[in-house]
């Protein structure tokens, strides 16, 4: 890479977040060689447990901020001993990787780059032990035996393996039949569609992918097996479990065949109507609470990309204004902002077999565009977007709402749809769920006049206060002028004589901008003190004790 191309890597790093178990930042040098030979370990594995082809540990940048600070670590300077340390740590690593180093020069601050490929079919070890990073934390990757078997298994696709001894007669007939006219759906216009009424059950199976040279594969088991057929993906597990989780308690499990079972689990979730009131508008607005599409979309995306040697289920937690779709693993490839748009298509699957199968049976989409589909259904339905904030390393949780947070927020939506894209849209969402924004986004957001405030307290802006009837909640997040807020100082000490310190912060405390928390409240009451003592008023006390008076012309 050259220096240019190192550049625009440490900037895509820099605009991460926060660095996370594959993406390692280091400001200073004081790394010993036994912790440098620890973390391309821990890195590599972590790529290959995130599905990200390549980590990357940098010297020079704030762990922090993020800022560039450059660095005085040598990576081909340091020795071990009588070795350089580059053959030292490579002699220790198995497998062997090809990390690779690169020196760059950022507007004049010296960085050192690694670029660290993913472990591939066994974890990578560093004298003799695998590591792995939680937050900025290294530990024992012994210690987590379901990423190790994820590192093994990451080569292999658990859905197209053929399940011996099962056979055709362990197949539901129904469901067989069922996704014969899915086939028929999705083949239309094709040259053999006319014959594939004649096909067997057998030849249709190998056709629509679901079987291998007429071999029961785990796909087949777990889309159209029959109940009692479920035994041969032992230990796996394929059972999606439903749960009510209101004022009334209730739960129920549901079996393979997935094919059917998906629509009993959609018939058992209550969707009612529901009715907004925009106030540019006569007439209400009413939508289902949920839309049965993003339902059977969200249920097919966790039985498509389910991690099964988590030996885990499914659960569908149904709660009084939202669902909740959990299962096992992480997000294969990227993250979910990625789909936001639809203009991301997935090149890796974990279940490619069971992903082309449900392609083929229209239960899901390969082109990256479920995910799309769902975000958009819930704008034009006026609700919160689908949020996958709470998913983690070993788990997807996505959650549905099928009702308002901010009702205003729908109002904004209804009412200026014409002007905010699904881009827009994403982001207000977050801002009204009060999730972080880039500050890319930030600025999207505000040059638009959509927010105001400061990171990362951002609040809707007054123009958009105006159009939701949200003028009081403007004024709290955006607080009093200083100025007015001297003022209530002034008056205090005029009816009172003089203000202590304690006096003013109750005084003002509840004034403050509603997203500021206490400590940041206290600083700006010291600052407006600070600006006006010696000039307005003046402390007759004693510094840990002030007692403040105005001050005599």
């Amino acid at each position: 890479m050259d220096n240019t191309e190192l550049i625009k890597l440490v900037d895509e790093l820099r605009a991460l977040p926060q660095e996370n178990e594959w993406v390692e930042f280091k400001s200073g040098n004081a790394v010993t060689n036994e912790r440098f030979g620890m973390y391309i370990s821990a890195i590599s594995n972590a790529a290959c447990i995130h599905n990200k082809p390549l980590g990357y540990l940098v010297f020079g940048i704030d762990d922090k901020t993020h800022a560039v600070q450059g660095t005085s670590f040598r990576f081909q300077k340091r020795k071990e001993g009588n070795s350089e340390l580059e053959l030292w740590i490579r002699r220790l690593l198995t497998p062997s990787i090809k990390f690779e180093f690169f020196p760059c020069d950022y507007e004049g601050h010296y960085l050192e780059v690694f670029k660290i490929p993913a472990a591939v079919g066994e974890p990578t070890h560093f004298k003799n032990t695998p590591y792995i990073r939680f937050g900025s934390s290294l530990t024992d990757l012994r210690k987590y035996p379901q990423y190790i078997k994820a590192i093994y298994n990451s080569q292999d696709d658990w859905s197209a393996k053929i399940v011996e001894n099962a056979t055709i007669k362990d197949l539901d007939s129904e469901a067989i039949f069922l996704a014969r006219e899915k086939f028929k759906e999705k083949m239309a216009g094709k040259p053999f569609f006319d014959d594939i009424d004649r096909w067997s059950d057998e030849t249709f199976l190998d056709k629509a992918k679901i079987t291998l040279n007429g071999k029961i594969t785990n796909t087949a088991i777990i889309l159209l097996g029959k109940p009692e057929s479920s035994h041969y993906i032992l230990p796996s597990v394929a059972q999606i479990t439903w749960k009510l989780d209101t004022e009334e308690k209730a739960y129920e499990h549901f079996e393979i065949p997935f094919l059917i079972s998906v629509n009993d689990v959609l018939r058992q979730i209550r969707n009612v109507k529901y009715k907004f009131f925009p106030s540019n508008q006569l007439i209400a607005v009413e939508v289902q609470k949920y839309d049965p599409e993003v339902i059977l979309e969200a249920l097919n995306n966790t039985i498509a990309h389910q991690n099964y040697s988590y030996f885990s289920r499914i659960i569908v937690t149904e709660q009084t204004g939202k669902l909740i779709f959990s299962n096992a693993g992480n997000f294969f490839e990227g993250s979910a902002e990625d789909y936001t748009t639809g203009n991301k298509t997935p090149q890796r699957y974990r279940n490619r077999w069971l992903a082309d199968a449900m392609v083929t049976l229209k239960m899901i989409d390969s082109m990256g565009y479920g995910i799309h589909k769902m975000y958009k259904s819930q704008m034009q339905r006026f609700f919160p977007l689908p949020d996958y904030s709470k998913s983690t390393m070993d788990e997807v949780v996505l959650e549905i709402y099928g009702h308002t947070i901010d009702e205003n927020y729908s109002k904004l939506l209804i009412e200026k749809k014409d002007d905010i894209d699904l881009t827009d849209a994403v982001l207000l969402d977050k801002v009204q769920k009060s999730l972080p924004i880039n500050d890319e986004a930030a600025r999207r957001l505000k040059q638009k006049g959509f927010i105001e405030g400061r990171k990362p307290n951002y609040f809707i802006s007054s123009q958009i206060a105006r159009i939701t009837d949200k003028k009081a909640q403007y004024t709290r997040n955006k607080g009093l002028d200083t100025e007015l807020l001297k003022s209530f100082i002034l008056r205090h000490i005029d009816i009172h004589g003089y203000a202590t310190r304690k006096e003013i912060d109750e005084l003002l405390m509840d004034k403050m901008p509603d997203y500021m928390d206490e400590k940041q409240r206290k600083k700006r009451i010291d600052n407006i003190i600070q600006n006006m003592r010696d000039d307005t008023i003046i402390n007759i006390g004693t510094r840990s004790i002030p007692k403040w008076v105005i001050k005599k012309v």
